[in-house]
């Protein structure tokens, strides 16, 4: 379905002004505001290999940095290799501030394309973790975006279909750490907001620790032999959210009429 220009960029106007403190549509009244703030109380130990609930994006440790604004290693430029470096060239970024809404080509803003995996960590609302007997769920609030990260025990796929979230395996490391990887994703996406590119031989590898009961980090590699000089490391800091329901953020902008959108 085509979504109309003005609209894309309304929306996604509307989503650049928001924080990772803001407000979450399915916050309101709730608590939201507090994305980023510590457990008042000191938190329980961490269940046995259970990473589901709600989870928001939160703060990171002192000193330890982690992916923020427009870029997954914010001050850092990412390992590019040459082709990367001119593939990026053409990119025209307005999240990261180079240019403006009127110039930018970013897929997500002028034809909102989904913002493809590792990208999707990028909008600022939360994501759910379901877990069942031969797979694990991830549901992202935007647009509803899923992910399904197999435990039956299959290989990653040799020869996968590209996608847009791509083909993912997911085994436990330990009690508390989960390993997912992701192969088979179309080029039709940046890697992160400022206009990082990649190709279908991207790898992406998170490893979900849950620290305790209330946080939990992923560790994310990226892999790609042609735009990607080296691997590319990076993690996020997540928040658990005990009381909050995913609610419905679509690209087409309707939630902007919405009290406090």
């Amino acid at each position: 379905m085509q979504h109309n220009m003005i609209r894309a960029t309304a929306t996604v106007a509307a989503m650049a002004a928001l924080t990772w403190v803001g407000v979450s549509a399915q916050g309101r009244g709730r608590g939201a505001g507090a994305a980023a703030a510590a457990p008042a109380q000191p938190s329980k130990p961490a269940p046995r290999r259970d990473i589901s609930g709600v989870w928001m994006k939160g703060a990171a440790p002192p000193g330890v940095r982690q992916f923020d604004g427009a870029a997954w290693t914010p001050g850092v430029e990412p390992p590019l290799s040459p082709w990367g470096l001119e593939k990026r060239r053409e990119s025209k970024a307005n999240n990261s501030g180079d240019f403006k809404l009127d110039e930018t080509n970013d897929p997500v803003l002028t034809k909102c394309y989904p913002p493809g995996v590792p990208r999707v960590y990028f909008h600022p609302y939360p994501f759910e973790i379901v877990q069942t007997p031969t797979s694990v769920l991830q549901i992202f609030e935007y647009d509803h975006f899923l992910r399904r990260f197999w435990t039956d025990g299959r290989p990653i796929p040799a020869d996968p279909e590209l996608l847009w979230m791509g083909s993912s395996v997911g085994r436990w490391i330990d009690d508390t750490t989960f390993e997912v990887v992701t192969v088979g994703f179309n080029d039709k996406t940046w890697l992160d907001r400022s206009g990082t590119p990649h190709t279908d031989q991207l790898k992406v590898t998170e490893r979900f620790q849950r620290l305790d009961f209330d946080r939990l980090v992923i560790d994310f590699t990226f892999e790609d032999p042609k735009a990607l000089a080296k691997p590319w490391t990076t993690k996020g800091y997540f928040a658990l959210k005990p009381d909050w329901e995913l609610g419905e953020i679509s690209c087409s902008g309707d939630y902007l009429s919405w009290p406090g959108a």
